[in-house]
């Protein structure tokens, strides 16, 4: 299988910029995503640009928010596999743009039609990079949600894509929209706190039970459950809440580092200032507090070697107190300073003695980028650029994959659980005294701690461990198979 290399990026990158510059689109086209055309009606201000929103139950809300009646854009097209809950984003989008939507049950005939120019993206996890495909190969510009895919091999697969067919896609990252957020980073990029030696991801989300079921449940009657599972095994459903839940089991899910913990492990690695994956990983952590059908640790830390610096993820699902004052954030620390990020859209730098340097705040709109970008047709427009998508998302996949291969072992044992690494194992006495707080019985239960795994940037591989390497990818059902290559 091969991969787009770093290198081989960077110089398309260059190639299309210098193309763009001289006034061709990427792909080759003479601005064939810049100028409006009978086919996909993107380029200037004037042409209204077509969109569908795929996935409706949650996020996708936000979606039809973004675009309908906004920035000359119009929602066409509504397509969720379970047709009962379409009614709050059909009656959205017609208050907004005065223009009801139709609603289409099957993603394959939304991606195929001509009368579309944008597809955006809120399924769950295991759609998110065939959709993004299946939208790109097929003329259309993509808005695809965090994280961009269920795997590292089928991430990577978007990029190409993406950039074989010439079009825009755009990371659901909205962070990287925040002002206050690029001028924070800009900060850290001057030098203002110093070298970056860690940078600290924070998903302190307390998540309740999701309960035990006796046996399979049936979807709701108004799934096409075939759909639902596209890409995914088509087994039983073992869980209580259909919608949802599904984001603690393997087959759908990354638990809540790929979850609400993307969107810190993204500005983790924006802080760090890197624009690769890391040389090492090893996880930590377990399901604690109560025993239900959920799969996904609820409670882990991952930590990314990038040899200069590291990465430090924590999540926490139980109840538990702020680290800074910060709970779903990041800190970010330098060697004459650090960095608090409370929030997607503030930042406060501090000098090592807990003076405050400087503040910074302000928002942005995301989707309102991407349309801006879909109009020059510029990728360097974009603020999320499904590279940038890719490896933060397959940071959390590699730390899940350390984890899955571990071993439960006694908490007493734990000593070497992280190495010699001291910002790890100050994080793991934190992680040991939350549970008490939450009177986890230690002596009762077991740490998983993750294998110690060694990666490839280059060619996102691990580096001697075959069990490893086969979770990269997955098997994918007949029919919603995501290409071994662009």
């Amino acid at each position: 299988m091969r991969f787009l290399s770093r290198r081989d990026f960077i110089k398309d990158s260059a190639v299309l910029a210098a193309l763009a510059a001289a006034g061709v689109g990427v792909g080759g086209k003479a601005s064939a995503a810049a100028k409006s055309d009978k086919e996909t009606k993107s380029g200037d201000a004037a042409s209204q640009l077509r969109v569908a929103v795929v996935g409706v139950h949650g996020r996708g809300q936000e979606h039809v928010h973004g675009f309908a009646g906004k920035n000359n854009c119009v929602v066409t097209t509504i397509c969720d596999a379970d047709s009962d809950v379409i009614g709050p984003a059909m009656r959205s989008a017609e208050k907004a743009q005065g223009q009801a939507p139709k609603y289409e049950q099957d993603i394959r005939k939304v991606v195929e039609d001509k009368n579309i120019d944008i597809i955006s993206i809120a399924t769950p996890n295991h759609w998110h990079s065939l959709a993004a495909i299946w939208g790109l190969q097929n003329g259309k510009n993509v808005y695809v949600e965090k994280p961009v895919s269920h795997n590292v091999s089928e991430g990577r697969r978007v990029v190409e894509v993406a950039r074989k067919t010439g079009r825009l896609c755009q990371a659901g990252t909205q962070s990287r929209s925040s002002t206050g957020l690029i001028e924070a980073m800009q900060f850290l990029r001057d030098g203002k706190i110093g070298k970056i030696t860690v940078a600290r991801g924070l998903c302190y989300k307390p998540r309740g039970s999701i309960g035990k079921v006796s046996g399979p449940q049936q979807p709701p009657k108004t799934v096409d459950y075939n759909l639902w599972c596209g890409p995914a095994p088509m087994d039983p459903v073992m869980r209580k809440q259909f919608h949802y839940d599904w984001h603690w089991f393997w087959d759908y899910g990354c638990g809540d580092l790929g979850n609400q913990g993307i969107h810190e492990m993204d500005k983790a690695r924006w802080g760090l200032g890197k624009a690769e994956l890391p040389k090492g990983v090893v996880s930590v952590g377990g399901r604690y507090g109560y025993i239900d059908d959920g799969q996904t640790a609820n409670t882990q830390i991952c930590v990314f070697d990038y040899g200069d610096s590291e990465l430090i993820f924590e999540v926490r699902g139980l109840k538990t107190d702020p680290l800074r004052d910060v709970k779903v954030g990041n800190i970010i620390y330098g060697s004459e300073g650090y960095l608090v990020i409370p929030s997607y859209s503030e930042a406060i730098a501090f000098t090592n003695d807990g003076a405050v340097i400087k503040k910074f705040s302000g928002g942005g709109d995301h989707f309102a980028n991407f349309v801006s970008a879909v109009r020059s047709g510029k990728v360097a427009d974009l603020h999320a650029d499904i590279e940038e998508g890719h490896i933060s998302s397959a940071l959390c996949h590699l730390g899940n994959v350390s984890y899955r291969l571990g071993t439960e072992q006694a908490f007493g044992k734990k000593a070497d659980a992280l190495g010699d690494d001291k910002e790890a194992a100050e994080t793991l006495e934190r992680m040991e005294q939350h549970l008490k707080d939450n009177q986890v019985p230690l002596e009762e239960v077991q740490l998983r701690v993750g294998r110690n795994l060694k990666f490839d940037p280059k060619t996102e591989t691990f580096l001697g461990d075959k069990d490893a390497d086969g979770m990269l990818t997955r098997e994918y059902r007949k029919g919603f198979e995501v290409p071994a290559k662009a």
